[in-house]
């Protein structure tokens, strides 16, 4: 799996990609994460990518200059602006945007089955319209809430997507049925030593018992029970 990230601040991805499961994915070729500088892509010496929006308005937005250039650069489209061949079948283009379809674990599950994920991180008050209608595939937003740019739903996607590669988990068995493995499913407790914990001499909070008895069918029947849906919450 090869993911392709656009932005205009590619130093935010450094400390997210060289620390735990990624690095590891990274180091063993699992995953292959390359960060695009998006103001390299600019025609002006100033490098700058966004400009104050036709019809006025507060903020800039970010020109569809530069965002034709690097996905040219990448191949994904060809100077009429078309999709190539090559990124037609296994390849899917995203902006990461506040008015996209919500992200949730059943389209990471999908797109594990992809070759190539590029994802462009939007900035400043929006991304120029020409983006969204000629050059990508989609609109992904993370959640009912903005963020000041792209750059964290893209990391969102990469973890959420990579972890479900084959390999990249220490353990796959932690993949089976943990929580969003199935429709709104989340997982029960889970506790670990000591068994009691005192953070005074008048409290006590106690692992529970079955969990301890080693009958194994009542602590599935445990589990069972406290197993919620998304509903539930």
């Amino acid at each position: 799996m090869q993911f392709d990230i656009i932005t205009i601040f590619p130093k935010m991805f450094d400390s997210y990609f060289s620390e735990g499961v990624l690095s590891r994915a990274l180091k063993e070729k699992k995953i292959k994460i390359n960060v695009h500088d998006l103001r390299k892509y600019s025609n002006n010496k100033h490098n700058k990518v966004d400009d104050s929006p036709y019809g006025g308005g507060v903020g800039m937005i970010i020109k569809v200059e530069p965002v034709y250039r690097v996905l040219l650069d990448l191949k994904i489209i060809k100077k009429d602006g078309t999709r190539t061949q090559r990124s037609q079948k296994n390849t899917r283009v995203f902006l990461m945007s506040a008015k996209g379809m919500q992200y949730n674990q059943s389209m990471a599950m999908k797109f594990v089955d992809l070759k190539r994920i590029v994802l462009i991180c939007g900035r400043y008050e929006g991304v120029d319209e020409r983006v969204a209608k000629h050059l990508i595939d989609s609109e992904i937003s993370v959640g009912e809430y903005i963020l000041t740019g792209g750059e964290i739903p893209a990391m969102t996607i990469v973890d959420s997507v990579s972890r479900l590669i084959g390999g990249v988990l220490g353990n796959e068995r932690s993949l089976v049925n943990e929580s969003f493995s199935k429709s709104g499913y989340i997982e029960h407790p889970y506790f670990t030593r000591p068994d009691v914990f005192s953070p005074s001499k008048k409290t006590k909070w106690k692992v529970p018992e079955v969990l301890q008895s080693g009958d194994h069918q009542k602590i599935e029947q445990w589990k069972q029970k406290y197993s919620k849906t998304v509903n539930d919450l």
